[in-house]
């Protein structure tokens, strides 16, 4: 198993995710409906919003997966986030780097996988939109492009301010 490598710019990417101060929070619709809507679009088993902390892929959304986190030095995502494309792997028993990963000899038996990087607005790829499948398979330009633009619907949802409460006036 291929341990994928750290971003350059690693120590600023973690400090974005984190000021973002949505780790470790509860499940909320707006990603909910963002990982269901992939599934069922893309016809897989299982859609995950993923955020790649320093050891750990934490998973604010997962569709198909009850996983709350994986290690990272086992994780797809951690793949994804060094490049700026979506990145597939076909049929990851073909491939070299995750042919021994423990998520494609156990469970989830990952053998299908589609990750597009959760670019934030200063650059940095803080995760990934993935979709999963035991099956192997390809996508096609216009679904790469598509899962692609809901990773963007994504990054819109993280960045977005919270709602916070009126002031209250006497």
């Amino acid at each position: 198993m291929q341990v994928p490598a750290f971003p350059p710019d690693e120590a600023l990417r973690v400090q974005t995710l984190r000021e973002l101060l949505i780790l470790d929070t509860p499940p909320e619709a707006r990603f909910d409906n963002l990982t269901r809507a992939a599934a069922a679009f893309f016809r897989v088993q299982i859609a995950v919003v993923s955020l790649i902390d320093v050891n750990r892929q934490w998973f604010k959304s997962a569709c198909g997966l009850d996983a709350k986190e994986t290690p990272r030095d086992i994780s797809f995502c951690g793949h994804t986030i060094l490049q700026d494309d979506v990145f597939v792997i076909e049929d990851a028993l073909l491939d070299e780097r995750f042919f021994d990963n423990p998520l494609v000899i156990g469970e989830p038996q990952i053998r299908f996988y589609a990750g597009a990087p959760l670019k934030a607005s200063n650059g940095m790829n803080l995760g990934t939109l993935c979709l999963i499948d035991k099956n192997p398979r390809a996508l096609l330009d216009f679904e790469i492009e598509m899962l692609s633009d809901m990773a963007k619907l994504v990054v819109l949802e993280l960045e977005r301010p919270m709602a916070r409460p009126e002031a209250v006036v006497s």
